[in-house]
């Protein structure tokens, strides 16, 4: 019989602090025996399009991701099998061809902003998890990292974030907030949240 795993969703808003929460929960229940997916990696590679076609596309909405894959993996996971990932690349919006070897583990961290809002991923959930963070924290955040680590400008984060993240967070993302098991406050610095997370998995792997 194969080992009790459990899966854990956690959505929420770009910028609203989901990788510290994901790392945190990680180094608490120890990190051997966690694996950790994040959403992004299954954005559908955009290559056949020309540059300024790939830019202005819709991230935000989940037609842009290729869930249907994602929600395979976790189900060959979920039964002990090794899934090979995709490799994305923010800069060229586009995969690289490069495949991440992941093995399964106790618990499966699944981490993006549109985990809660897809009912086929959420479905696959034991533990759902929402983090939030005021949009104003949202968006500088978002903002630092694109500018820092994928090579975009002042100008094309703020047009990306007013034409479809928060039109997107409004349709899609805000209300799975409703479907969520705990709701995290990203700003949040006690861990009292993360703690009630850790326990409610803890719990979920002795049933």
């Amino acid at each position: 019989m194969s080992e009790k795993r459990v899966i854990v969703g956690i959505g929420g808003g770009s910028g609203a602090g989901k990788t510290t929460v994901v790392e945190n929960l990680a180094q608490r229940l120890d990190p051997q025996s966690v694996t950790i997916i994040k959403h992004d990696a299954y954005y559908r590679d955009l290559s056949d399009l020309p540059p300024e076609e790939r830019a202005a596309s819709n991230f935000d909405h989940p037609d842009a991701l290729e869930t249907s894959l994602l929600v395979q993996h976790l189900k060959d996971l979920r039964d002990d099998v090794i899934v090979r990932v995709p490799v994305y690349d923010f800069t060229s919006h586009t995969r690289t061809g490069d495949l991440v070897t992941i093995h399964p583990k106790k618990v499966i961290l699944v981490d993006g902003i549109l985990v809660l809002a897809v009912p086929e991923l959420r479905s696959l959930f034991d533990v759902k998890v929402y983090v939030h963070a005021d949009p104003d924290i949202r968006f500088i955040r978002r903002l630092l990292r694109d500018v820092e680590e994928r090579g975009r400008t002042l100008e094309c984060v703020t047009r990306q974030y007013l034409t479809t993240t928060r039109p997107m967070h409004q349709e899609f993302v805000e209300d799975s907030r409703g479907y969520a098991d705990v709701i995290v406050q990203g700003a949040d610095e006690s861990g009292v949240a993360v703690d009630l997370v850790v326990t409610t998995i803890e719990s979920a792997l002795r049933t």
